[in-house]
């Protein structure tokens, strides 16, 4: 193996995450000091919601976290926070999101190892 190969398998191995910029914006109406404000998030609705309001509530420096679905035919998320003025809204938001993510990367490992032990049926009693 040559220094060549081992330089290509490093580059095969790392993953360039593109965010979408417009996936989130702050709706007017924020606090001056950045311990209140709503957000609409694209493209989600209550399964993405209802997580991301417990798992921010869960921050005991989060007041209050609710989400509303303006419009069922309508894809967007609003998301209001407030919180005791320690951190901003958009670092309980942040937060939230990494607790989430981590969270949701947990269950897939479970997942995964309990697969691969076996000892199932995907067959009806």
């Amino acid at each position: 193996m040559s220094s060549d190969d081992i330089k290509v398998d490093e580059v095969d191995q790392t993953e360039e995450i593109e965010y979408d910029i417009d996936k989130i914006k702050i709706l007017p109406g924020a606090s001056e000091d950045g311990s209140s404000a709503s957000f609409q998030i694209l493209d989600e609705d209550h399964t993405l919601g209802n997580a991301l309001r417990y798992i921010i509530m869960k921050n005991p420096e989060v007041e209050f976290c609710g989400y509303s679905i303006p419009h069922p035919s309508e894809n967007k998320m609003n998301i209001r926070i407030q919180t005791y003025g320690n951190i901003s809204a958009v670092e309980a938001l942040h937060q939230g999101l990494d607790n989430l993510s981590e969270l949701c990367g947990v269950v897939e490992e479970k997942f995964e190892q309990k697969l691969k032990e076996g000892g199932y049926s995907t067959e009806e009693p």
